[in-house]
């Protein structure tokens, strides 16, 4: 990738859910005098924190953290906005002469960035999106993830099974226009990355993951669920699309046993962390680290010691 005058230095430290990216994060800021740039695209929305695993009051107070919190839960939000929001924290940062470290295992809002794509702006609501929205609804939404996976295979390993609304999106684009949906990425880039991907072994992971579920359950996830239900928010909101969320939803409206939505968040969330990282081996200059044989304190000097200058 062809550079451009001045480009803003930039550390990524992304990888999939429960690898540990929050605390070395924390601690590769703390060394580097750096602040964080949240790509995970669960945390925008405010008042859902438990089943986003957001970064603590207290972390947030350790490091300044961006993008976290900045959409009520009835709100959309895409790459797009992502794209924008993320890079005026970035030159922000930077201005203030401090490091700014994108964090997050939204694999396509960080490429987005990174290479700073060009991306179109979100149309108004057609007839045909109604049309394939409805046909999800009716007949599953993984029957359209498969019409994707015909036309479009690159949004659909780029867009993840429970985001409905890209789904639909990227069918409507192709059935209007025969075109598959841009994701144009301009010559050079206004940044100078260090890219690293976090990685444990697969068992590991999986024990994670399941440790963090039910720590999510005991900490009040389905309260926080139903109280956002009771206080009006739809169902099929996009912020109770992300897992966890949605087998909770479902659980609420008597699809779901207890044990079977408990059970689900931990499979999906299991599924998710895989396809995050097959996400992430296709980033050809992404370095990885691998936490099953490093201290957190020896993962965190060796990022540090990348820093982009």
């Amino acid at each position: 990738m062809d550079g451009v005058a001045n480009p803003i230095p930039l550390l990524v430290i992304a990888g999939p859910t429960a690898v540990g990216k929050t605390e070395l994060s924390l601690q590769v800021a703390e060394r580097l005098g750096g602040e964080i740039v949240s790509a995970d695209s669960a945390s925008v929305y405010r008042g859902l924190d438990i089943g986003a695993a957001k970064p603590s009051p207290e972390d947030q107070r350790r490091v300044p953290h961006w993008l976290i919190d900045v959409v009520g839960p009835e709100a959309s939000f895409s790459v797009a906005d992502f794209q924008r929001l993320a890079k005026q924290a970035v030159a922000d940062i930077h201005g203030r002469g401090r490091l700014p470290i994108v964090v997050g295992g939204t694999g396509l809002w960080i490429r987005a960035l990174v290479r700073d794509f060009s991306l179109p702006a979100e149309a108004p609501p057609t007839i045909l999106r109604e049309h394939l929205h409805a046909t999800g609804e009716t007949y599953g939404f993984e029957s359209l993830r498969r019409q994707l996976r015909v036309v479009d295979p690159v949004s659909y390993h780029a867009i993840a099974g429970n985001d409905h609304r890209r789904i639909v999106r990227a069918l409507e684009v192709f059935q209007a226009s025969g075109r598959r949906l841009a994701r144009n990425a301009p010559d050079r880039s206004p940044f100078r990355p260090v890219y690293w991907v976090l990685t444990r072994s697969v068992q590991e992971l999986h024990d994670r993951i399941r440790d963090r579920v039910q720590g999510m359950l005991a900490d009040g996830l389905v309260e926080e669920v139903t109280t956002r239900l009771h206080a009006g928010l739809a169902p099929r909101s996009q912020s109770l699309l992300a897992i966890g969320y949605r087998e909770t939803v479902d659980w609420w409206f008597g699809l779901l046993s207890e044990r079977e939505r408990d059970a689900l968040i931990v499979r999906h969330t299991q599924q998710f962390a895989k396809r995050q990282l097959t996400w992430f081996r296709s980033e050809k200059d992404a370095r990885w680290l691998d936490l099953s044989a490093w201290s957190l304190d020896e993962a965190a000097a060796k990022i540090a010691a990348s820093r982009p200058s």
